[in-house]
């Protein structure tokens, strides 16, 4: 422990060296590394920043000041001094009134909002200047960050004009992180929240924590995991948390905790956990108002409620509106929210698990609080591969709703497969509800564009741990930036966020970004084919979901067996979801439930999701499903091969610690693809009893090999 926060003191010292101190690249900085920049663009941005102007002073405004410095310091050589009165030549944080002093005309304060910012080039005391336009100093924050990674990449500066705003309200980190610094679904260490120091010692990584998230505009984080304990809402705990808050709080992001549903009978004594009990009412006023004395801008609580076992309401005979009412009339009166998940599989769900989220909420619409929002999955399964987006984003037009992706891969590599996920991202948020004609995207859902909401927003579940690198590899610091990018604005390019992503992280030279960012783009395409083709999910092995185990079919539960969801037998393959089988497809709005009835019209992406299709089925290529199979197999493997050969031609442009990283988990990305390709090929061959295709190999080992391989000691699961 004491090795682990001198690194973290030791870190945080590297990024204040001297330049040109020698450092190896270990992905601590992640985008945030400010290198040097070329001779010409060091000069044109020196000339443009030869001093910080900051109007008026705050705690936002003070860290906003020195993010500046520490980034003209880096990309020029020299860190400028911080003044505050009006002058060109100079960096200038104004909010709009202040701009307009200065004789800064033509702002337009009502785009911003509370949190957008402008960056323009104006004169200032009648020399050029660069100046930061916000309304509130949070939008200077952000300003300030997008200010530095715009020159890092080397965009023109005399004559810029940006204008940016977030389009939702919530963008969100939720930790599933528990007391004990394990991480569920973690898969980059422990927890960087060290409980058992708070709140006296707070480690200084809190504070690069929160310029990390503030830099990609994240301005909410969950501290604990959705299955919560009871201990996180004990005084202790609360003080622990406030701590953190303090930490976050110039960085403009707000600490929530996951609530345990049956605090009251745990905590407060209580006989009832009951929603509608008076009793039950006061303790949470009473345990809310608490809440709000230790940390005044506190978020609110992420509630999980009947759902794999976490109790809820429920329990009590009453609906998840009147469980999410109860908190949300707690924290009402201190202007806090209830993050309501729609996760809510349990025992009770005899025909298709992928109905009961909808099947459960879509009644209820309209009934929530207004302090409430709805959190749901991008799919209704639980974030696979792929998935077809979630009916509910097109079936709850009367509440507000968030989405909730996960950055960590619990289904798609763990730390080491590189499988950006940017394009999983925009293909769901692109997707068109047809809830109200078309253009009803799931972005526009999100946003209030189709329905107008109170409350928008998204969450990400965290990829973070106390690894030196965050993430547990580089690459999968993208997903963690593409996630902020993407909540910021939900119609964002992947490609344009890769672009960015690695010319930040690695180095703006096209050389380089042009072959890594067509390789991360086609990496989430290459998992999907060598896991889950054509529309399967959940073939992953169960409980700790690392590796292939398309065969298991004997535990309790049926939804817990990867052939449920294949359905693989003699006469072919795939989950009937149309009204021959679970009618899953009534879920979506009419017009696209007409065009997901029927295998021909159902995008082949998404086929054997919707479809059980015979063996000998044709596909658009010509080749029958089993053939399409093993082709997409071959693919997804060739694909990482692909990535093999682009990464070794790019060893001139990568430090050498951050190359032989990627290079030594591309090597176990392709071990595990062939893996996955073998193993799955061997079990579905026993179900469609045909012959490989010509020039397929067959698998490597037996079918009894794969069945008999054990992992008890996987990563990222509890107990495991």
């Amino acid at each position: 422990m004491f090795r682990r926060a001198m690194a973290a003191m030791l870190a945080s010292a590297a990024l204040l060296a001297p330049l040109g101190a020698a450092r190896a690249e270990d992905g601590y900085q992640l985008w945030l590394r400010y290198p040097r920049l070329a001779e010409a663009p060091r000069a044109a941005l020196a000339a443009r920043a030869g001093a910080i102007v900051a109007l008026h002073r705050s705690p936002t405004i003070d860290v906003a000041v020195a993010e500046v410095q520490r980034g003209l310091a880096g990309l020029t050589g020299s860190a400028p001094a911080v003044l505050s009165q009006p002058q060109g030549n100079a960096i200038v944080l104004a909010t709009v009134p202040e701009a307009a002093r200065l004789g800064i005309g033509g702002l337009d304060a009502a785009p911003l909002g509370e949190e957008g910012f402008r960056i323009v080039s104006r004169s200032v005391a009648g020399k050029p200047a660069l100046v930061i336009v916000a309304n509130k100093d949070a939008g200077l924050l952000y300003g300030a960050f997008r200010l530095l990674e715009l020159a890092e990449m080397g965009t023109p500066l005399d004559t810029i004009d940006v204008t940016s705003a977030p389009k939702l309200q919530l963008r969100m980190l939720n930790h599933w992180d528990n007391l004990d610094r394990s991480v569920e679904r973690g898969y980059a260490g422990q927890s960087i929240w060290d409980w058992w120091k708070l709140p006296g010692y707070a480690d200084p990584r809190y504070t690069d924590y929160a310029r990390a998230n503030a830099s990609i505009g994240i301005n909410g984080t969950v501290l604990n995991n959705v299955n919560a304990v009871k201990e996180s809402l004990t005084p202790r705990y609360i003080a622990k948390a406030a701590k953190l808050a303090d930490i976050f709080r110039p960085y403009h992001i707000r600490v929530y905790l996951s609530a345990r549903f049956s605090a009251p009978i745990e905590l407060g004594h209580l006989k009832t956990a009951d929603p509608l009990d008076p009793a039950v009412q006061a303790w949470w006023k009473d345990k809310a108002d608490e809440l709000y004395r230790a940390i005044p801008d506190f978020g609110g609580f992420l509630v999980k409620a009947n759902s794999e076992g976490q109790p809820g309401p429920q329990d009590y005979h009453r609906t998840h509106a009147e469980g999410a009412n109860l908190l949300a009339r707690a924290v009402a009166p201190h202007g806090g929210i209830v993050i309501y998940r729609a996760f809510v599989y349990s025992q009770d769900n005899p025909k298709d698990r992928a109905r009961q989220a909808y099947d459960d909420f879509k009644p209820l619409d309209g009934q929530f609080d207004p302090n409430v929002i709805v959190q749901v999955k991008n799919g209704a399964i639980d974030f696979q591969p792929r998935e077809p987006f979630h009916p509910l984003f097109g079936g709850m037009p009367k509440t507000p709703l968030m989405a909730e992706f996960q950055i960590t891969k619990e289904y798609l590599g763990f730390a080491t497969h590189l499988v950006y996920l940017g394009p999983l991202f925009e293909e769901v948020l692109r997707s068109d509800t047809l809830a109200n004609g078309r253009g009803s995207t799931v972005a526009r859902v999100l946003e209030g564009k189709v329905a107008p909401e109170r409350l928008t927003g998204m969450a990400g579940v965290a990829n973070i741990g106390d690894d030196r690198d965050w993430s547990g590899s580089t690459f999968n610091q993208a997903n963690w930036y593409a996630y902020g990018r993407f909540a910021w604005d939900p119609e964002v390019s992947a490609e344009a966020v890769a672009r960015e992503w690695t010319a930040m992280t690695f180095t703006p030279d096209p050389r380089f970004v042009g072959p890594v960012v067509a390789m991360m783009m086609g990496s989430r395409e290459a998992a999907v084919d060598y896991m889950t083709p054509l529309g399967l999910a959940h073939q992953m092995a169960t409980g700790h979901h690392y590796g292939p185990g398309p065969w298991v079919g004997n535990l309790a539960r049926p939804d817990w067996n990867p052939t449920y969801y294949a359905h693989a037998d003699a006469s072919g393959i795939g989950f009937d979801r149309t009204k021959s089988g679970s009618d899953a497809v009534d879920q979506y709005a009419p017009a696209l439930a007409r065009l997901l009835a029927d295998p021909k019209t159902t995008p082949e992406r998404d086929l054997l999701w919707f479809h059980h299709v015979g063996w000998d089925y044709r596909m658009q290529s010509g080749r029958t499903l089993w053939d399409e199979m093993v082709t997409h197999y071959d693919r997804g493997v060739a694909d990482v091969a692909a990535m093999q050969r682009t990464w070794a031609t790019l060893r001139p442009y990568v430090d050498p610690e951050r190359y032989a990283q990627a290079e030594a988990f591309l090597i176990a990305q392709h071990d595990e693809a062939v893996w996955w390709r073998d193993a799955s090929i061997a079990w579905f061959s026993t179900k469609s009893q045909r012959p490989l295709p010509a020039g397929a190999a067959p698998p490597a080992h037996s079918l009894d090999y794969y069945e008999a391989l054990q992992f008890p000691f996987a990563p990222g699961h509890p107990g495991g």
